[in-house]
């Protein structure tokens, strides 16, 4: 401590080089102690902090009281925190936290990526954090594992990657874990959702039809998955399956699994695949996927076909045409060899309803299109958009429009009624007056 000038911070605050000095010094000689010490866990933070006041006392040190706290607090998070991006994972307004090395840290803030400010000081520095992320979790990262999937205790998602798989420097991804749930009612003040639309993915969901939620990388599917899981009845048994648990069901009766990755050895992994095939023995009333991406679309369309109605999954894909693409190429890669015409018959008869989600590019998040699997005409599966995005404009860079009624009506709208969901012909975009004049123009002609 004695290289650094603290007489020239009685009168006046150090220079950039010599906080920096400062806050390295802080955090070695804090983190040499915590090491040294048996101090127990719930102890720790309070012991550094008392430890940073006193190693600021004795350098007889005159700093202004917002520089000391700005100190004390990237100390802190260094010490036991993410370091530099600890600030961003703190602000209410980000969502998700991107390191590509050192130098580009990234947010995505109101459905927009932005370039920050904070940096690293070198690959090593990202090392750390990467490893005090995962370290707890009992993940590892290295040159033979150069990439991890984790969640964080408050179910934030993680990804990692490093060399030699990163070759620009070690890369983190964090997606923020939402601790306030989201409702029906939030998408719909949002403009994701219409109240039509609301009403009647309900019917859908509690008439127990097999739905999938398509959508892009950051679209919202996990969010409107919650919202959709929702409606499930309370008196039903609910399995969920994850590669990283994010799903914040709201009822009881809900048993949540989770992938496992390979030790050490390479053994002992437990795929989503595993996870299904699984989760048929546990008695579910439903069945809900986090994310279909192998060959467990095959199990999970046989579960859907073999009376395990009701089941969500979402997949990654761009329109609801690409998604039955999607689900076909992921059938394939379970191996079994089948005929395309078989997987489609497969895809055709087990799921009845494809909910389709976008980031639009002014950042917000909209249910672009609902759209039955009405069936196959000869080797082609047959889609009918029940609703439909319209775009009507931009306005200061805000896209207007909504998603809209087409006026079809599904064919499974038997099966909501069977369910006690009597929709209205206002629902499908019938207008009901219109309907009315006409039906008595037809009574009057007859008379």
């Amino acid at each position: 401590m004695g290289r650094l000038n603290m007489n020239a911070a009685k009168s006046s605050p150090l220079a950039a080089p010599e906080l920096l000095k400062l806050k390295y010094y802080l955090i070695n000689t804090v983190s040499r102690e915590l090491e040294g010490d048996n101090i127990p866990f719930e102890e720790r933070k309070p012991f550094a902090l008392q430890r940073l006041e006193e190693i600021y006392k004795q350098a007889n040190l005159k700093l202004p009281e917002d520089m000391k706290k700005s100190i004390f607090k990237e100390v802190g998070s260094e010490l036991f925190g993410f370091g530099p991006i600890q600030k961003l994972l703190d602000d209410n307004k980000v969502t998700e936290v991107m390191v590509n090395g050192p130098d580009n840290v990234y947010v995505e803030q109101g459905g927009k990526l932005l370039k920050t400010s904070v940096k690293f000081e070198d690959n090593d520095h990202v090392r750390r954090i990467i490893e005090r992320i995962i370290a707890p979790l009992g993940r590892r990262v290295d040159e033979d594992s150069p990439t991890v999937d984790a969640r964080l205790p408050d179910g934030s998602r993680v990804n990692a990657v490093v060399l030699p798989v990163a070759i620009d420097g070690p890369s983190i991804t964090i997606r923020k874990f939402a601790e306030d749930r989201l409702g029906v009612a939030d998408l719909i003040n949002f403009g994701s959702l219409t109240e039509n639309m609301s009403e009647f993915l309900r019917a859908c969901v509690v008439a127990r039809l097999n739905i999938v939620i398509s959508g892009g990388t950051g679209s919202g599917k996990t969010t409107l998955l919650n919202v959709m899981s929702g409606f499930i009845p309370t008196d039903e048994r609910i399995v969920t399956l994850e590669d990283a648990a994010e799903l914040q069901l709201q009822q009881d009766h809900v048993v949540r699994l989770e992938t496992k990755p390979p030790s050490a050895d390479g053994h002992g992994a437990v795929s989503i695949r595993d996870l299904v095939k699984n989760s048929l023995r546990m008695r579910p009333d439903r069945i809900i996927v986090g994310e279909v991406r192998g060959g467990e679309a095959l199990d999970m369309l046989q579960a859907m076909n073999t009376g395990h109605d009701g089941s969500l999954a979402t997949v990654h894909s761009n329109s609801p045409r690409d998604a039955i693409s999607r689900l076909e190429t992921l059938v394939l890669m379970a191996g079994m060899d089948l005929p395309i015409n078989v997987v489609r018959k497969q895809v055709a008869s087990a799921v009845d309803l494809i909910v389709q989600q976008t980031r639009l590019k002014d950042g917000s998040r909209k249910v672009v299109a609902v759209t039955e699997v009405a069936g196959m005409e000869g080797d082609t599966i047959v889609l009918s958009d029940i609703f439909k995005f319209k775009q009507e404009g931009i306005e200061d860079g805000k896209i207007l429009g909504q998603t809209e009624p087409t006026g079809i009506r599904p064919m499974f709208v038997a099966r909501l009624e069977a369910a006690g969901f009597k929709l209205g012909a206002e629902v499908f975009g019938a207008n009901v007056a219109e309907m009315l004049s006409s039906n008595r123009q037809r009574r009057g002609r007859r008379r």
